[in-house]
């Protein structure tokens, strides 16, 4: 019901919804929506903290201590907000939501998936751009998109052995040569400027994530034969060139990829490691390589990987003993894991009690454009039957599938196929949601990241004294 009624309002009311600041012209470049914004955002937190800055948000438990400090509310995330029965939300907006209202490459919303444009103003700005701002803003991201030849070089000297996610992250570190922030912070920039040339480095990485990331690819998987991008599309298309995939199909698949994986927010790892190196002051180059390094981890950035797998090793299994993949057989086999101590990957999450809206909307792209791919079948039902068994089993939080339980049988799908490198994508991703928020971190001056640590000796004084 709240999504009709949502979608039944004017924009202009969504946009009051998602949004603490006014809409700014629609002929507004992206600097110049944001140049209006910051003062007010400036002395909107000013007066939160002067109004409620001495209320407890909340309390820590020893188990959240001890537990890597999960469910603490104690940041500051200003681009989405993750709630446990809702789901993720951009600037206010569900995932439906803005597959409605961002714009499109081929024209108004809708109309296809969102660009990576059109959710990286959203994210930056709080406000659904024209189509006519996502084509400059495009425009822009290709113009700042060239590698310095230092880059390509180190890029080129890789060994191939070497993970696409460590050959992406010295990728970006050796492109810090660019940075303005560097330079301006050097040259004694006041810090009520800090937005500005934190502003420039953001898009500018942005902009260079895809050519690094292509790069990577062709140099690991195609003998380092480079191919070029066409700055006529998108870029997400573009990037697509770069890789090597020339299928509109794809192409809007990887336009919802890079929305849908651009912010979670900020307590993930690789954004909450973003935002912890960026406010020592470091720019965003140096900040998002910390990023990317958390994502590398195998619990955070290679759940989908792992899915394809268990399902590529389940449809095998079935072949090699006859079984028809059903509902009846994918329940005994889930038990048969279950039973033997093993976890049924891409099910559960750390926050969300409800399927993931990042996996229906991917679930929904399946059965628009591949609903007889055989993989995609096992998914579909393994759906159907697994939230079942994993309530009856009993040991799952969360037993409905999460983002991971999908993307890589659809990039598999289309002929993507070496699934080492798929990390590489969700750390293109994930720049747009952790940059959007290093920039707000510099314009509204938030200070350096450092809570209070304890001894295991401290807490055990603590709660006998108590």
């Amino acid at each position: 019901m709240l999504v009709r009624t949502l979608r039944a309002a004017r924009p202009t009311q969504l946009l009051r919804c998602a949004s603490a600041v006014p809409q700014t012209s629609p002929d507004a470049t992206l600097k110049e929506t944001l140049t209006v914004q910051i003062p007010q955002k400036q002395e909107e937190l000013k007066q939160l903290k002067a109004d409620h800055g001495s209320k407890v948000l909340g309390e820590v438990t020893v188990d959240q201590c001890i537990g890597g400090g999960r469910g603490v509310r104690c940041m500051l995330w200003e681009t989405s907000l993750l709630d446990a029965a809702e789901g993720i939300r951009f600037r206010g907006y569900t995932i439906p939501e803005c597959q409605e209202l961002l714009p499109t490459f081929k024209g108004p919303a809708g109309d296809g998936e969102p660009t990576p444009e059109a959710i990286l103003w959203l994210l930056l700005t709080g406000e659904i751009p024209t189509k006519e701002q996502c084509d400059g803003l495009t425009a822009e991201l290709f113009e700042r998109s060239a590698l310095p030849a230092h880059a390509t070089q180190l890029l080129d000297s890789l060994p191939k052995t070497m993970h696409p996610m460590t050959q992406f992250s010295l990728g970006l570190q050796a492109c810090q040569t660019e940075s303005n922030f560097a330079k301006a912070y050097s040259d004694g920039v006041h810090k009520t400027k800090y937005w500005e040339s934190t502003y420039e480095d953001v898009l500018d990485v942005i902009a260079k994530l895809a050519p690094i990331a292509a790069r990577v690819y062709r140099n690991t998987y195609f003998n380092g034969e480079q191919l070029k991008g066409d700055t006529s599309l998108d870029y997400s298309a573009n990037f697509c060139r770069m890789l090597g995939m020339d299928s509109p199909g794809f192409d809007e698949l990887m336009r919802l990829y890079l929305v849908i994986h651009s912010d979670h927010e900020g307590g993930n790892a690789s954004a909450h490691a973003t935002h912890l190196v960026g406010s020592t002051l470091s720019d965003p180059y140096n900040a998002y390589v910390g990023g990317l390094n958390a994502l590398a981890g195998p619990l955070h950035g290679l759940a989908n990987q792992e899915v394809l797998g268990w399902i590529q090793d389940l449809k095998a299994k079935f072949d090699a003993e006859g079984r028809e993949v059903n509902e009846k057989t994918i329940t005994e086999f889930a038990w048969e894991t279950l039973n033997a101590g093993k976890v049924i990957p891409g099910f559960g999450h750390a926050v969300l009690r409800k399927t993931d809206p990042r996996y229906t909307c991917q679930r929904e792209f399946a059965f628009k454009h591949l609903p007889d791919d055989e993989l995609f079948k096992v998914v579909d039902t393994i759906y159907k039957v697994m939230p079942g068994v994993l309530t009856e089993h009993g040991k799952t939080a969360n037993p409905y599938p999460n983002v991971d339980s999908h993307s890589g049988v659809l990039l598999w799908h289309y002929g993507f196929t070496q699934y080492e490198y798929y990390t590489v994508l969700f750390g293109v991703s994930r720049a747009i949601g952790a940059l959007s928020q290093v920039f707000w971190d510099r314009a509204l001056g938030l200070p350096l990241e450092r809570p209070k640590s304890l001894t295991t000796g401290f807490i055990k004084d603590f709660c006998e004294k108590q």
